[in-house]
Parts: C-alpha cells; sequence; structure tokens
C-alpha cells in the first residue's frame, strides 16, 4: 500500500538516553485461546502481505499483543506499548481546539465528511525506530515499518502531517483534526471546486481516504461528536446547571449513599420536555450585534450569547456554572474568558436585571462597540464608583462624631528583596504617624498585608483610639475580617483570629478597600520596608519582627530524664550511693571502670581509647546515622555495634539496641 513519502514525515521516538536514562523491556510472553491465536494468525498475515510488518532479531523492546473483540464480530489485535510510551518524551506539538473548528464549520449550505484509510499507517516509522516497535506472536518477532496505532505521539505526528498538507485550505475552506477531515462551503456552486482542490493534494502525496467513512455533498452532518447544519451545530440547553441541580445534590458525598430522589424525578422529567423543544445553537456572521443575557440564581450562575436575526434571537454560546461554598455568599460573574476568535468583531450589548453586577462592565468595555441601550434609561449598569481619594469616611454614620476618629492606612509587601510591612496612623488632629516594619522571616504577600494591619492596630491601641477606621488595598483581607470571604488556610485563619481580637479592644471601627493608587504612601513605605532598610529616612520608626506575630515565643523546657549514668555520675563527683547496699556495691565495683572529662562521662577501654558515654536516645541516633545516612551501608546488627564502639560511643544497650 503506497503511503507517505519518509522526506515529507516519519515518526521517531527521540529516547535521548543522556537526558532520560531508560532501560529498554522485554515484556514476558502471554498466553491466549486457540481462538484468539488463530486470529492472531490471520493478522499478522494481513499486515505481512500488504508490508506493514516484517520480522526481526533479537530486539531490545519488546511488547505483547492484545486482542480485543470487535463490537459485532471478530477480533482487533492491538500491541501493549505501555513501557515504549513511557520512555518517549512528550511532542507538545497543539492540537487543534474542538470547540472552535466545530463553530467555524457550522453555518455553511454544503458539507462533506472524509477519514483516512488506516490513517496512522500512512506514516512510515523512521528506520532507527523500527525495531523498538516489536511485538510477540506464537510464529515470531515482528516489528512494524509503518506508525501503528497505540503510540504515545501518533496523534501530534499526524497532526503535524496534515497541517503540512493542506496549509493552504485549512481555516478557509476546509477543517482537520487528526485524521478526520471536512471540506466546506458557504455557496453551493463552490462545493466541486473545493473539493478538486482538497484531492489534487491527497493524489499528490499519496494519501488514501477510507469510501465506507465519507460523506460528500450534504447539508448536515456529524463532525467530532457535534450535528453541524447550516442552521445550527448543536442543542442549547438554558440554565442547564439550575436544571440539573438535583442531579449535583444527589451525587454528592459516598457512593454508597447516592438515592434518587423526587426531585430528581422531577427535574428529569421536565429535563427530558426541554429537549424536545430546545432551541439550536447558531454561528455569528460578521457585523451582528451580540446580546449577553445573565441569570443569577441562589445555586448557579448563567449566561447566553444571543444574535438577533429576521426578528428572532438565536442563541450563539453559552455558559453555565453551579456556585460553591463562597461563590454562593458572593455571586460575582467572570465575562469575556470564553469570547474568543470571531466574537472580538462584534457589537456587545450587557443586559441584565441585577445592579449587583455592575462590576462586570468595565471588563465588557475592553470589546469593540460594546454598549448597553438600557444603560441611562434604567440605570442597571453602571460604572462603579471607586472611593474617591479626598474623602475615606466610609461608614462615617456609625462613629461618633463627639469622639476623635483615627484613621489607619495599612500596607505589606514581599518581593525578591526582602518582606517588609508599613502603616500610616492619621490622628484627629490631622497628625501623621509613619510606621515601617522589616520582617526577618519569610512571607507571602497576604501575610505581609495582616502583619500591617495587626501593626496598626497595636499601634492605635497604644495611642489609646477609641474608634478608628481602616483602609487597606487588599481584597482578601478586608474581605475576611468583614466576614465576606471565608479563611480557609492555616495561616490566614490564625491571622484573622489575631486581627479580630484586635479589633474588639476599639469602640467603634471599619475597615474598607481602597484602590492601590489612593494607598500609595502606604504602598510606597511598604517596598521601602521590603528592600533595605537604609533607604527609609530617620523620621520614620523602623521595627524589625523576627518571628510572624501569630506565632507564639518559643518558651524551652529541660525536662531531666533519670538514666543509667546518674549513679555513677553522683558517686564519681559527690561520693553518693544509692541507700540500697547491694546497688551502692554494684555502683561503687562500675565506678571503677568510668572517669569524668570536661563534665562528660567516658567508659575506660583495655584495648581502645576512652569511649564517650550516651543516654538511650542519643545512642539511637548514632545508631540510626551510622547504619542510613550519608556514610551508611545498611549494616547488620553486630558490625554496627563495633562501629558504634570505633567511633567512640558507648551505653549499656548498644548491642540490644543495634
Amino acid at each position: 500500500m503506497p503511503g507517505i513519502s519518509s522526506d515529507i514525515i516519519s515518526h521517531k521516538f527521540s529516547i535521548n538516553l543522556a537526558v532520560r536514562p531508560v532501560r529498554p523491556v522485554r515484556q514476558k510472553r502471554r498466553a491466549y485461546d486457540p481462538e484468539r491465536y488463530e486470529a492472531m494468525r490471520e493478522e499478522v498475515d494481513r499486515l505481512s502481505s500488504i508490508g506493514f510488518i516484517r520480522e526481526v532479531d533479537y530486539p531490545t523492546w519488546l511488547a505483547n499483543v492484545v486482542m480485543v473483540r470487535k463490537p459485532r464480530k471478530g477480533w482487533r489485535m492491538c500491541v501493549d506499548y505501555t513501557n515504549l510510551n513511557w520512555a518517549c518524551p512528550k511532542d507538545s506539538f497543539p492540537l487543534p481546539r474542538i470547540g472552535q473548528l466545530v463553530d467555524a464549520s457550522a453555518g455553511h449550505a454544503l458539507l462533506s465528511f472524509m477519514d483516512a484509510y488506516l490513517g496512522y499507517n500512512q506514516i512510515f516509522m523512521h528506520p532507527e525506530d523500527q525495531a523498538r516497535t516489536s511485538f510477540i506472536t506464537d510464529r515470531g518477532l515482528y516489528c512494524y515499518k509503518v506508525m501503528p496505532f497505540g503510540l504515545k505521539n501518533a496523534g501530534a505526528t499526524y497532526q503535524h502531517l496534515v497541517n503540512h498538507l493542506f496549509a493552504l485550505l485549512i481555516g478557509n475552506t476546509m477543517e482537520v483534526y487528526v485524521d478526520d477531515m471536512l471540506v466546506k462551503s458557504r455557496i453551493a456552486d463552490k462545493h466541486i471546486p473545493n473539493l478538486s482542490a482538497m484531492f489534487t493534494i491527497l493524489k499528490q502525496y499519496k494519501m488514501r481516504l477510507n469510501p465506507t467513512k465519507c460523506v460528500f455533498g450534504v447539508a448536515s452532518g456529524k463532525f467530532l461528536g457535534f450535528m453541524i447544519s447550516q442552521r445550527a451545530l448543536t442543542r442549547f440547553i438554558s440554565k442547564a446547571t439550575d436544571r440539573c441541580a438535583p442531579f449535583f445534590k444527589a451525587l454528592k458525598g459516598r457512593k454508597q449513599s447516592i438515592t434518587w430522589t423526587t426531585e430528581c424525578d422531577t427535574a428529569f422529567s421536565e429535563l427530558k420536555e426541554y429537549m424536545g423543544r430546545a432551541p439550536l445553537l447558531s454561528t455569528p456572521e460578521h457585523g451582528d450585534i451580540l446580546v449577553i443575557y445573565l441569570s443569577v440564581l441562589a445555586s448557579a450562575v448563567s449566561s447566553v450569547l444571543i444574535r438577533s436575526k429576521d426578528n428572532a434571537e438565536h442563541p450563539v454560546h453559552y455558559v453555565s456554572k453551579a456556585l460553591q461554598d463562597a461563590e454562593v455568599r458572593n455571586q460575582k460573574v467572570l465575562l469575556g474568558g470564553w469570547l474568543s476568535g470571531p466574537l472580538n468583531l462584534a457589537s456587545l450589548i450587557f443586559i441584565t436585571n441585577s445592579a449587583r453586577l455592575q462590576g462586570g462592565w468595565p471588563l465588557l468595555t475592553s470589546y469593540p462597540n460594546s454598549r448597553s441601550p438600557k444603560l441611562q434609561t434604567t440605570q442597571l449598569i453602571t460604572e462603579p464608583n471607586l472611593p474617591s481619594s479626598q474623602d475615606h469616611t466610609a461608614s462615617k454614620g456609625n462613629f461618633d462624631l463627639t469622639q476623635p476618629l483615627w484613621t489607619l492606612f495599612v500596607d505589606g509587601s514581599s518581593n525578591a528583596q526582602g518582606c517588609g510591612a508599613s502603616l500610616v496612623l492619621i490622628s484627629a488632629d490631622k497628625v501623621a504617624l509613619k510606621y515601617a516594619l522589616r520582617f526577618k522571616f519569610q512571607a507571602s504577600n497576604n501575610e505581609a498585608e495582616y502583619e500591617a494591619l495587626l501593626g496598626g492596630l497595636r499601634l492605635a491601641k497604644e495611642m489609646d483610639a477609641k474608634q478608628i477606621q481602616i483602609f487597606s488595598d487588599s481584597q482578601l483581607v478586608v474581605h475576611q475580617v468583614n466576614q465576606d470571604f471565608t479563611a480557609k488556610d492555616a495561616s490566614m485563619t490564625a491571622y484573622l483570629q489575631h486581627a479580630r481580637h484586635l479589633l474588639a479592644t476599639f469602640h467603634i471601627h471599619s475597615i474598607n478597600q481602597v484602590p492601590r493608587s489612593e494607598n500609595s504612601h502606604a504602598d510606597a513605605l511598604a517596598r521601602l520596608a521590603s528592600a533595605l532598610e537604609q533607604g527609609i529616612g530617620r523620621h520614620i520608626h523602623i521595627e524589625f519582627l523576627d518571628q510572624p506575630r501569630t506565632q507564639a515565643p518559643l518558651i524551652c523546657t529541660i525536662d531531666h530524664i533519670p538514666t543509667w549514668m546518674d549513679p555513677i555520675l553522683q558517686f564519681l563527683q559527690n561520693q553518693t550511693l544509692p541507700a540500697n547496699s547491694t546497688e551502692a556495691q554494684r555502683v561503687r565495683h562500675r565506678s571503677a571502670r568510668y572517669l569524668i572529662i570536661n563534665g562528660s562521662l567516658y567508659k575506660r577501654g583495655f584495648s581502645l581509647p576512652y569511649l564517650r558515654c550516651l543516654t538511650p536516645e542519643e545512642g539511637h541516633y548514632v545508631l540510626r546515622e551510622i547504619h542510613e545516612c550519608i556514610c551508611g551501608n545498611h549494616s547488620g546488627a553486630r558490625s554496627l555495634a563495633h562501629k558504634a564502639i570505633r567511633q567512640g560511643y558507648f551505653w549499656p544497650s548498644l548491642h540490644t539496641d543495634a
């Protein structure tokens, strides 16, 4: 059978033993029943007759054959290349995105679907790598001359080939995903010339198609799992996540506790009814005005992109996401990440009936011709009102205006030069106290922000402040203190508890988030504090923190545990003996072989130097170091004990512990 010339492409494993040393694997032969052996022989004869395989001698890599029963009748012969695939580096050649191919294929008058005939087998193996594809049968050893199925990078190699062959057609009149090919024509009369251009390339490079899987000149068909037609490409389910919420609830927890409730049965019936009349997705055309509809429910957020045509609305794309944990309490919609490709050329209209979603408007303004037709009349969407640098009295109505009000700006910084924080405390008389913190420990940005807040609160407490308003540019710190966000990390939880404990000492307090531009003074001090401390002027107080404020000071306690050395040391130092006469005689006799040097107990040896006496805990550490650490060779018990003695150590249970 003809194949693609090796001058154009061939499959190579690229196993580099210098970069990743691997050992060739020869799998042990597996036994099969007579039916499988017969199917194996027939397949080997067929592959040999068409020149796909050849016999091989003394292969370094050897794999087993796996016989898989076909759905209808017969057997399919596969090769287990698990070990070979593990040794091969991954080919990072990108495959096309299926969603973009499907979107680009919809809305055409005529379509033709093609499938390559034994597509992978039309690419030859590199001569040096043929023997590595060897497999074992009852008749002998064979290897592939062409690229077999089941190899790690086979798909990337084939995609590289089709991208090279159809470079001038892909994206215009043709879409290709590995061995699945589609020819498209917006005008029916141009479909034959488009097919002719494709067949010319196939004939030039001797690529063959599978006629049983080819369909030519149809208005709709299935491509990459999607039904594509001139009108639309797939079913659209409005609020899919919310409709399926009962199913998600039933699937939570352990598999043994899954129960099909009445709520699930009702949702399933409604979903079936809706599928019978569900609209189809359509493809936008250049110049269309696209409208975004948003729906925020208690458990899900949904959005749909709509195009208007012929006084009717047609869905283009939709997003549906289930809300979890903190998202249920903070329903925020992230838009625009999926608006890519041809949608960037369209006009967008943002429509919602919720004023809480006004934060999405600045993101949408990055698209050309973005507007909201109801912006001036209903004020559904407005520019977000950011705090002004001239007015930092958020929640001022909660403060007692007859009492002094203190203002605190805090900021933290963590970079390659170090970690630091700063705070600016302003009294009611507008006297600013600038304070910088320099950390002698590593801290993240969030931890630095919390350290700045804790330092500012301690300073305000020392200044006898009763009511204070705090401003920080850290969204995480502000929302965690205001109980909008939940602190799940252990470090953040500890900082949050300390912050709430300090805030409880003030009569009235508030904490608000401000943009970094309005916190510039504290931000500049934090950056200086995180860098060299010499960069800060003398009029700014500097404090050095050795450890996080959440970490309790270490107090070392000394517990004396009685050891075997205590009676001997007491006798040698103070001539003190135990009250028991037998034990006293034993200690007096043993002490003759010991002496004290520089406060440490040593044992005299007959032919060895003095041995340093150890406690059992110290002895276990010595044995572990000798046995398994950098100089260890996992010696036996007797050898290990003698090595410890040769190193100059002794304790009574040495041989037992070894």
